[in-house]
């Protein structure tokens, strides 16, 4: 098999990312917008010792689980990879893919609670992060790369922000506003940065400028105010003058309103700044919660909370909770933890800005223990050196790990099983519908 050459291939299997996969003379080829069922004339782009890439041509036996696609922009655009396959099997195949990751990565003989799927798979999503294009037009990054894809009404975004995108764009072309440009560094305007309150209907505006000052943000300020004057709440100015693939700078200039918006979940009010880590569906964000504090089994427990960002993991169980300690980095979103407690009148929690491993060892060297240890790393996981701590120093009844990737949560399983928490249980949440990604909340527990 050699680049472009045309095979015929049948789809018997799909990678993490959403790719379909097919096997061609001993060799995995890899094609995306693929579904397992297909038979497809495959066109080959790159071929590497073991696998092969390649591009669907035609499709000539459709999978019966192929349905049709509603996106005009979804086999360019870096957001969605499911739009073309049934919902049912999107959940299957998470499933399936947490379930192999344990088995194979953690190398753990234990099958998954079945998965608990999205209460809708439309307009779930309460922030969107738009980059803007050199016409003046938002949209979504390609695939591993940083040109725009035009589209500012994404099935998963609520009706609000298609509204708003349209109205910057025209103020964008009336104003002729000065637009980022990655490859010179130059221009303002970067990012559209949109959050909302699902529960409160509050919406954040917020712009990301290569600068400290943005023109004419009197207009846009009233333009948009006039066609959202009870949602928006606060229109801010992010500063992002480095030349990164970081988003969000660390200084935010309000324009108009407060500097957060408040949501609720799991009956706590939270405050939620630009900066703010908070979960992207709330709705299933407050199923994932009420999971864990089900596998925690919280009620009258000393709880530890790391990687907490603005608490609500942690709040969401004080009032059963004899205490709560949370752990974040982001200094912003420690400070809307603490605001958080006092808004809801929790008076038994404490929350702490730091690294997880460094925090945890702080906390060892004050005395604290803890009957549950509740973990919600970033994608690349925990550290060895922060688990140990948690088993061997904290020495809780039960670890109640929240994942956004299988892989790390594999890893993470066994290295915590060498410390001798075994994993007893996980259940594989799905905040992120057609998209490829997926929740996992896993219990551990110490073995006596």
């Amino acid at each position: 098999m050699q680049k472009n050459d045309e095979i015929i291939l049948e789809i018997t299997d799909v990678t993490a990312e959403g790719s379909g996969v097919g096997r061609y003379e001993g060799m995995a080829v890899f094609v995306p917008l693929t579904a397992v069922g297909d038979k497809a004339k495959v066109l080959i782009l790159k071929v590497k010792k073991s696998y092969a890439y390649g591009k669907l041509l035609e499709l000539l036996e459709a999978s019966p689980y192929r349905i049709e696609n509603d996106c005009p922009v979804f086999a360019r655009c870096g957001g969605c990879v499911s739009r073309h396959i049934s919902y049912v099997k999107e959940c299957e195949l998470k499933e399936n893919h947490v379930k192999n990751c344990i088995n194979r990565i953690g190398k753990i003989d234990l099958l998954p609670q079945k998965i608990i799927p999205a209460l809708k798979s439309e307009c779930y999503r309460n922030k969107a992060q738009y980059p803007v294009s050199q016409s003046g037009k938002f949209g979504f990054f390609a695939t591993h790369s940083h040109r725009v894809i035009e589209c500012n009404n994404c099935s998963l975004q609520p009706t609000e922000f298609s509204a708003i995108c349209e109205i910057v764009e025209r103020w964008i072309a009336k104003y002729n506003i000065s637009l980022y440009n990655e490859e010179t560094h130059s221009g303002v305007l970067r990012h559209l940065y949109l959050r909302k309150g699902e529960k409160t209907n509050e919406i954040m505006v917020v712009f990301v400028v290569n600068g400290e000052k943005l023109s004419h943000c009197e207009e846009i300020v009233a333009e948009l105010l006039k066609a959202f004057p009870e949602e928006i709440k606060s229109i801010q100015l992010n500063v992002n003058r480095e030349d990164t693939n970081v988003i969000l700078g660390e200084k935010c200039v309000v324009l108009f309103g407060e500097d957060h918006i408040t949501d609720i979940i799991c009956d706590v009010k939270v405050r939620i700044s630009p900066l703010s880590f908070y979960q992207v569906n709330r709705d299933m964000a407050e199923i994932l919660y009420k999971k864990a504090a089900q596998y925690g089994r919280v009620e009258g427990k000393k709880i530890i909370d790391l990687y907490c960002g603005t608490g609500t993991i942690g709040l969401s169980m004080a009032s059963l909770a004899k205490k709560v300690i949370g752990v974040e980095i982001i200094g912003a979103a420690v400070e809307d933890a603490k605001i958080n407690a006092l808004a809801n009148g929790f008076k038994n929690t404490e929350f702490i800005c730091g690294d997880a491993a460094d925090a945890a060892k702080e906390l060892v060297r004050r005395g604290e223990k803890a009957d549950v240890v509740f973990l919600d790393p970033p994608r690349k996981g925990c550290e060895k050196q922060l688990l140990q701590t948690v088993a061997n120093d904290f020495s809780p009844e039960r670890v109640v790990y929240i994942s956004c990737d299988p892989a790390t949560l594999a890893r993470d399983a066994a290295e915590l099983q060498g410390l001798g928490y075994i994993l007893k249980e996980y259940t594989p949440v799905d905040l992120f519908p057609r998209t490829a990604h997926v929740e996992t909340v896993a219990l551990f527990e110490r073995i006596s």
